[in-house]
């Protein structure tokens, strides 16, 4: 992809210097005259919803009161203990793991996702105290490898998309992102319950940008727009879309959302892959890694195509590296893959 000249000033007052680094408290953040958006509204608000909005809020208010370190260890060993007995969504974790590791031992897999299972419990917990899980504090609990490399980046002419996966607690990738002084935009799915989405939405705007645009037709406009304003923007990009293109991940076509690589391939965009770890405990490294590096021919789609298959590269090597901090519980590959497979009945 070829440089693009954009409007400095959107960037900062000098691009070839790195940004400052941004507080999410301060009253002049950089962007804290956009609007955040609107709740659901295409569904009423039950009682079911007040319901669950209650006990969310009072499990978040639980965890506050417990404090980050001592939550995030209780609901971690809680949801390894009891996360294997939710048999549907385990065997769907099994039946994921059997795909990408046909020959590992039962025991190993079974290791893999009472791993996945804690990080998910506290994952849950630490929700609750992302003001603390802040990058470049005093005390960091997200070290970020590669920080001269993300604002020498994030400083350029160029806007970047930055692809992350489910692994971790990948909600502290963009307070991260924040912190570092990178302006930018977060793509996110709408709660289904209208209470609980305006709660996160309000939540995630005092950690991190309050440019948050929602997944699907509603933000699809928003999302050219940023672009167009040379803002950079985050996403999740390791989940199924059924109306994708297939694409090799991790050694089976999946359906994946060719939307990212068109957007670069439009808007002369790097793409740049985020991956997270956890360190131990509720401490974290977040990597930044080189662009994904194209050169555009003639034929668009197939450009599309040849981006998507190396994004799916990247993502696919980050759960290679660390299999027991993805998210394996989501459907990612086609039915007919695991109509191929045979496992015995009632080994999950």
């Amino acid at each position: 992809m070829s440089d693009t000249t954009t409007d400095p000033k959107k960037r900062g007052p000098d691009p070839s210097a790195p940004p400052p680094m941004h507080d999410p408290t301060s009253a002049q953040r950089w962007d804290a005259d956009v609007a955040l958006p609107n709740p659901r509204s295409n569904r009423p608000v039950t009682i079911g919803h007040h319901i669950e909005a209650f006990f969310a809020k009072a499990f978040f208010g639980l965890f506050w009161l417990i404090g980050l370190d001592a939550s995030s260890a209780f609901m971690g060993k809680t949801l390894r203990l009891i996360g294997p007995l939710l048999i549907p969504i385990h065997r769907r974790g099994m039946d994921n793991l059997d795909l990408v590791y046909p020959t590992m031992p039962r025991e190993q897999k079974r290791a893999i996702l009472k791993n996945t299972w804690e990080n998910l419990g506290r994952l849950f917990a630490e929700f609750a105290h992302l003001k603390k899980l802040t990058a470049l504090s005093d005390k960091p609990r997200v070290e970020i490898d590669g920080l001269d490399k993300l604002q020498r980046l994030s400083a350029g002419a160029q806007p970047i998309i930055f692809v992350g996966s489910h692994h971790a607690n990948w909600e502290v990738m963009c307070p991260a992102l924040f912190r570092a002084g990178v302006k930018y935009a977060f793509i996110y799915r709408p709660l289904n319950n209208p209470i609980l989405d305006d709660t996160m939405i309000n939540y995630r705007a005092q950690v991190m940008s309050r440019h948050q645009i929602p997944k699907g037709k509603r933000g699809g406009r928003e999302l050219i727009a940023t672009l167009k304003r040379g803002l950079s923007f985050a996403t999740m990009v390791d989940q199924k879309l059924n109306t994708g293109i297939p694409s090799p991940f991790l050694g089976h076509e999946a359906m994946t959302a060719p939307a990212t690589a068109r957007l670069a391939l439009k808007y002369n965009a790097l793409i740049v892959p985020l991956s997270l770890r956890r360190k131990s405990g509720a401490y974290f490294s977040m990597e930044v890694h080189d662009p994904i590096a194209l050169t555009p021919s003639e034929n668009v789609s197939a450009d599309v195509q040849r981006l998507t298959d190396l994004i799916n590269v990247e993502i696919g090597n980050m759960v290679l590296e660390n299999p027991g901090q993805w998210l394996w519980f989501h459907r990612r590959w086609p039915k007919q893959a695991y109509q191929l497979l045979n496992p015995t009945k009632g080994s999950t």
